[in-house]
């Protein structure tokens, strides 16, 4: 229990280094790799530390629903139980305020690529981007806009870096609704 509770404040600390980090690299004008890579980082523990907290959950779980199966009703099962219960919100606290710091990113992200393509004269409605985002091609961004200048391809280097950023994050959203769904039907069948 104590091993799970740590590695759940673990979780929790390194969020608040993935809001930071999402704070550097959406206020660098410049991509940096160094911040992307550590933020790459961060992210790929957190999932790491999830799933194995994930795991260690349900086998509590399971152990607690075959003692009460067996007709065992003492007080170390209710004490168990209640720490089941208490760690399982806990964990989906805290990974409810990763999924929202990982979409409030993705916003700021589609904001910031709205923002260069509206510099780079193309006009790109919100619709549109969405569907551009989707698509999976940085390419689509790009197509139209004429690169004679440094300025042009640093903003298409940073359109297309963004891009990339947004598709990272789609996935990790999908793995994270996925542990939603999982960690709620197991605090649902307490």
């Amino acid at each position: 229990v104590e091993e799970i509770r740590g590695s759940i404040d673990l979780i929790q600390q390194n969020v608040e280094e993935v809001k930071k980090k999402h704070s550097a690299i959406l206020s660098n004008p410049v991509n940096d790799p160094k911040t992307k890579e550590e933020l790459d980082e961060l992210m790929a523990n957190i999932k790491k530390t999830a799933n194995k907290v994930r795991g260690k959950l349900k086998m509590i779980e399971n152990s607690i629903e075959q003692e009460e199966q067996s007709g065992v009703s003492s007080a170390d099962l209710r004490i168990r139980k209640t720490q089941n219960s208490t760690l399982s919100r806990k964990f989906v606290e805290v990974m409810t305020d990763y999924n929202k710091t990982q979409t409030d990113y993705r916003e700021r992200c589609k904001g910031r690529i709205q923002r260069q393509l509206d510099i780079a004269g193309k006009q790109v409605g919100d619709d549109d981007l969405e569907e551009m985002i989707e698509s999976g091609n940085p390419g689509v961004f790009t197509q139209g806009i004429i690169t004679d200048t440094q300025q042009a391809k640093q903003t298409l280097a940073d359109i297309e870096a963004r891009h990339n950023d947004i598709m990272k994050l789609e996935s990790s959203i999908r793995e994270l609704h996925d542990m939603f769904m999982d960690m709620a039907m197991l605090v649902e069948s307490q």
